[in-house]
Formats: structure tokens, C-alpha cells, sequence
């Protein structure tokens, strides 16, 4: 049997399928990456949305199997998302700790207590499948030409996407709320001067972005997949603060983001069967996460040098 040429291969690996297959690897970086980002207005580096994911996708799977509801599920997961958020807060505005060592205890806690939970509650370790999970329903499209090549078998959290960005995007940059946000976030000095509490708005923020950290949780196991597994946030959340810095935590550049990362990681996945290694192929997504990183740190890097250098003659 011929080998495949380069055509083909091309014509194989960039089908329309890559497309949802992108955004499908993408959503839970999506969603880790507006709850880093919604803190880091706020003038808050969210180290602990690793954490908050995890504990959302194991509430989820949890409450979606004891009620038979999705709806619950979710619910349940963004309320243990504001949970563990508020903890976070609460540490760093009240008792003065340091952010990212409470940041990553708080990770390694979540990790050892949903294994402890799935012991105790459900009697099984590592994985908890089972047919009563309740899975987000799936919108299809079969037999329409264009709505079936790209639309076809999203998750409603994944057209939720396309409401959540441009909304965060509204509150954040067109409302008074966003703005007393952000003013927190880059002034915070010059914030209470003008009489803001200024803990009040990094509390609400932090909460929001545990919303949102429990969403993309609830996501990853009810949409993404249908079950719970011990760490399968897999370095999502931390993947969704590269994003985050990748945006300048603008919610839809943090989403462009996302979807590099996604793409890059369902190219890879498409280029294996042709003989690629997959050590390569599992490396390539983030090595171009570094390299774009990189790139953005020396444009901002260099953007600030212009705008001091009128100020330091």
C-alpha cells in the first residue's frame, strides 16, 4: 500500500472537522483562561484555577449523578468553585498570605481531597465512570451541508462560549462595575483615594472567577467527557493562565488564546497516525504556548520601554 503524500496528509489533518475538534480541546482552556483572567483585572494572579477546575469537575459528576441532572451538576460546580475562590481570597485580602503559596496548597489540596471523596463517596480510585452521569446535552446538525461540517454535536457549554466571552467582555470593559475593577487593578492606591473599598471589589471579582473556574470544571467532566477522573484538569488550569498573559487578560484575545493552544494540540493529535513521534506531538502545543508567550512578554516588554523612555529624559 503507497504512503500517503503530503497532500493528502495536508488535505487529512486540515479537514472542517479540525475546526470543532480545535474548540472541543480548546473549551476548558477557554474557560480556565476568563477565570484567570477575570481576577487578573483585579490586579489578582490566580494561580489556583487548577484547583477551582478539579473541584468543579468532580462536583458535577457528583451532584449530576445523585439528582440525574445536569443542570444541578453545574450548579453544584460553580457554587464549589466560589467556595474554593472565596478560601483563596479570604487568605490573601484578610489574612495577608502569600497568593501563590496558597495558590498551589490549595491545588495540592483539591487533588488529594476529590481522590479522598471519590474513595469515600463512590468506592472506586482514579476513575469514576458510571451510566447515570448525567452528560451536558449536544445540538446536532446532521445532513446540513455547512452547520453539519462545523457546528455539528457542540455541547451547550460550548455555545455557551459564544454568550460568555462577548459578555465578560461587556461587563469588564463597558460597565461601571468593570471599571471600579479595573481601577482597582492597575491603581489601587489611587482606587481608595476615590473612596472604593478596595477589598470589596477584589472579593467580588475573586468570586466571579470561581464561577467561571467551576463552569470550565463541570465542562471538562460532564461536556468534555462523561465521567470523573483523578487530576484531569491535567494542567488545563494553568494552561488557561498562559492564556490569560497571552491576552493581556482581555477576555477575547485570552479566547484567541485558547484556541491556539487547541488547535495546535488536535493538529498534533492528526499528525500521529502518519509516523510523527508522539513525544513530538505531544510537546507541540506547548511549545508554541512558550514561544507565543514569549513573543508577547518581548512586545510588552518593548512597549513599555517607549512608554517610559519619554519620561526618563
Amino acid at each position: 500500500m503507497d504512503k500517503p503524500g503530503i497532500l493528502e496528509i495536508l488535505a487529512n489533518v486540515f479537514s472542517p472537522s479540525l475546526f470543532y475538534a480545535s474548540l472541543r480541546a480548546s473549551a476548558p482552556v477557554m474557560y480556565a483562561g476568563l477565570c484567570a483572567a477575570m481576577t487578573q483585572q483585579a490586579g489578582i494572579l490566580n494561580l489556583g484555577t487548577e484547583g477551582i477546575m478539579l473541584m468543579g469537575a468532580y462536583l458535577a459528576v457528583a451532584f449530576g449523578y445523585l439528582s440525574g441532572s445536569w443542570l444541578v451538576g453545574i450548579f453544584a460546580a460553580m457554587l464549589g468553585g466560589a467556595i474554593i475562590a472565596g478560601i483563596l481570597g479570604v487568605g490573601n485580602l484578610r489574612y495577608q498570605a502569600f497568593l501563590p503559596a496558597i495558590c498551589i496548597g490549595m491545588n495540592l489540596f483539591v487533588l488529594g481531597f476529590t481522590r479522598f471523596l471519590l474513595e469515600t463517596n463512590f468506592k472506586v480510585t482514579g476513575v469514576f465512570v458510571d451510566p447515570r452521569i448525567p452528560p451536558i446535552p449536544r445540538i446536532r446538525f446532521d445532513g446540513i451541508p455547512f452547520l453539519g461540517a462545523f457546528f455539528n454535536n457542540w455541547c451547550l457549554t460550548e455555545w455557551l462560549l459564544i454568550l460568555i466571552v462577548p459578555l465578560t467582555w461587556f461587563v469588564i470593559f463597558k460597565t461601571t462595575w468593570g471599571l471600579r475593577i479595573r481601577s482597582v487593578g492597575k491603581m489601587e492606591m489611587a482606587a481608595r483615594t476615590a473612596g472604593l473599598n478596595v477589598n470589596a471589589y477584589k472579593y467580588q471579582a475573586i468570586l466571579v472567577s470561581g464561577l467561571l473556574g467551576g463552569l470550565a470544571g463541570a465542562h471538562l467532566s460532564l461536556g468534555y467527557s462523561n465521567m470523573f477522573v483523578q487530576g484531569m484538569t491535567n494542567n488545563r488550569g494553568f494552561m488557561g493562565i498562559a492564556a490569560m498573559w497571552f491576552g493581556n487578560a482581555h477576555p477575547v484575545y485570552t479566547v484567541i488564546g485558547a484556541y491556539i493552544f487547541g488547535f495546535f494540540d488536535s493538529t498534533g493529535s492528526r499528525l500521529q497516525p502518519y509516523g510523527f513521534p508522539s513525544q513530538f506531538v505531544l510537546a507541540i502545543p506547548y511549545i508554541v504556548t512558550v514561544v507565543i508567550l514569549a513573543l508577547v512578554m518581548l512586545v510588552q516588554a518593548r512597549r513599555e520601554k517607549r512608554r517610559k523612555s519619554p519620561l526618563s529624559g
